[in-house]
């Protein structure tokens, strides 16, 4: 794959000349140290674990697109020519290396000084997102992977740019030298599980993916058991309806089955009380339990 020196870049990184999204850019960055994985590797993102990016990064299994990040997608382009337009700025998006780390970003000046990070929240503006940026705040998550930007192309500015589909704000962020640090220490340390193909720590989301012989025999026959179940239920609900279909009295009984009809009173949705808006229900609540909850995937 070819690597190409950028101007401004002599010091710190190199352009990858490969296609955001494409399949080669998906198989380079299973090798690289990527920005998106920084907050991950921290133990700091929302939606992935450390041990479910050591599944990824070991080919134990695959990133799922969503949504929320096929919209961020599909909506990067028009949001980065709002950007210009508001800012005067050209963007280039390209994909930067420095040594292990990759940064795969939205856009970048060609004098190399200040890098840019499209945010297109679900929600828009009336998101958590806008809101915090909005009030001068930005995510740890979020921080950490600008930092992780700002580390390997040596920009000496970030912009982050939420997007709603119409209108935009910005928020500037500078290089933070204590957070770059924490960013590679916490990649050393996670190299040992890539390195050792072994997992590192479970937290308390994860989900442990099983190939034992003992649990495929299990699972093989809880699943054919439900899917059993599945169809008995079906002929069962079947036959309920055709004795209730045929029922003309509200109480009516023979050969074994009986039908009643009665009226049942309507629950009472709490969420609409204007009595109970705004007040801590906790001390009414019982005792929590666990529970199991057992699917065919």
């Amino acid at each position: 794959m070819a690597t190409t020196m950028h101007p401004a870049l002599a010091r710190q990184g190199t352009i990858v000349q490969v296609a955001q999204c494409s399949p080669e850019w998906h198989a380079y960055r299973q090798s690289r140290r990527n920005v998106s994985e920084s907050a991950a590797v921290l133990g700091l993102s929302p939606w992935m674990t450390p041990y479910q990016l050591w599944l990824v990064k070991t080919g134990r299994t695959e990133t799922r697109v969503t949504h929320a990040m096929q919209r961020g997608t599909d909506l990067e382009p028009l949001a980065r020519a709002a950007y210009e337009e508001q800012t005067g700025l050209v963007m280039q998006p390209l994909v930067l290396e420095a040594g292990d780390y990759s940064a795969s970003l939205d856009g970048m000046t060609l004098e190399g000084d200040l890098v840019l990070e499209i945010k297109c929240p679900l929600r828009g503006t009336r998101s958590h997102l806008w809101q915090d940026v909005q009030s001068g705040q930005v995510p740890t998550h979020y921080h950490i992977q600008i930092q992780h930007q700002l580390m390997v192309s040596g920009a000496a500015l970030a912009h982050l740019w939420v997007f709603d589909g119409n209108e935009g704000i910005l928020h500037a962020i500078e290089p933070d030298a204590t957070v770059m640090e924490q960013i590679r220490a916490g990649w050393d340390d996670f190299e040992q599980y890539l390195t050792g193909d072994t997992p590192p720590p479970l937290a308390e989301a994860d989900s442990v993916v099983r190939h034992d012989p003992a649990w495929a025999a299990a699972a093989a026959a809880y699943t054919q058991a439900k899917q059993e179940a599945d169809a008995l239920a079906e002929r069962v609900e079947a036959a309920r309806q055709n004795l209730i279909a045929l029922a003309r009295h509200p109480r009516e009984h023979g050969a074994g089955a009986s039908v009643t009809r009665y009226w049942k009173q309507g629950g009472v949705d709490y969420k609409k009380l204007p009595q109970l808006q705004g007040l801590d229900l906790s001390p009414y609540r019982s005792k929590a339990r666990q529970e199991v909850r057992v699917m065919v995937a």
